[in-house]
């Protein structure tokens, strides 16, 4: 019931807001600045074809590849700084200072060393996706509790033991919330890399519709890809409520 009443909550503030969006729209006058959500729907039902079968598969084979090698070299990397105390004072200050260099100002570069291929779109999804899977999971490693781990090494646990059955449960949290926070940047980094070099793309059709000023068609694109990073954030919040069921019964 509590849920219920908050989706109803949230829903009814959206509404809101869009019916204020419509019109102050309406009112302003100038739809190729900023059209009204009704002409937004519109136009995307008019370019559904374009936009679902020519230019989403694109931008999901970009975030898709982003967060698998995220993933899996975010993980490694944690898990390095995590039984080492060399690569943690080696990595970690680089990882943060990756996060202080606008990745607006690297795209360009980017797409001079990769061209218009895919793989200038996948680096700055990388970038953007890589430091809140490493560094929670880094920090859900370092969380494991002290007394336990004690007492697993006086019952004659190796460091695998150690590892598999306490680490990793601990960390299983903080790794999800990290990935909540990936998988929803990584929609912006492929939309970045789009807007900044491509052929195709939603990002990229939403460049060519700015040129045509067309606002509807600008913000089309823009819809979808929000509506792709909401579905992604489910997933792995489906698959957060699959693997750690264990903490409902602690």
């Amino acid at each position: 019931m509590r849920k219920l009443h908050s989706y109803l909550l949230s829903s009814s503030l959206v509404l809101v807001l869009l019916v204020i969006w419509e019109i102050g729209a309406w009112s302003y006058g100038k739809s190729f600045i900023l059209p009204t959500p009704s002409e937004i729907a519109v136009k995307l039902w008019e370019l559904r074809e374009v936009l679902i079968f020519e230019h989403l598969p694109a931008t999901l084979l970009i975030i898709v590849i982003g967060l698998a090698i995220s993933i899996i070299v975010g993980f490694g990397l944690a898990i390095w700084m995590n039984v080492s105390r060399i690569a943690e004072k080696a990595f970690y200050p680089i990882i943060i200072s990756s996060q202080t260099i606008p990745i607006i100002a690297l795209a360009p570069i980017f797409v001079l060393w990769f061209g218009y291929s895919i793989w200038s779109k996948v680096v700055v999804t990388v970038l953007i996706t890589f430091f809140p899977i490493t560094v929670s999971a880094f920090d859900g490693l370092r969380s494991s509790d002290k007394d336990l781990k004690e007492l697993m090494l006086t019952m004659g646990a190796s460091k695998k033991d150690l590892f598999l059955k306490l680490d990793v449960p601990s960390a299983m949290p903080s790794i999800f919330s990290g990935l909540k926070v990936a998988v929803t940047m990584s929609v912006i980094g492929a939309a970045i890399g789009e807007w900044l070099g491509a052929q195709a793309g939603l990002g990229y059709f939403s460049r060519r519709m700015m040129t045509q000023f067309d606002g509807a068609a600008v913000f089309a694109p823009i819809v979808l890809l929000s509506a792709v990073g909401i579905l992604l954030f489910l997933l792995v919040t489906v698959i957060e409520k699959i693997v750690l069921r264990w903490r409902k019964q602690v």
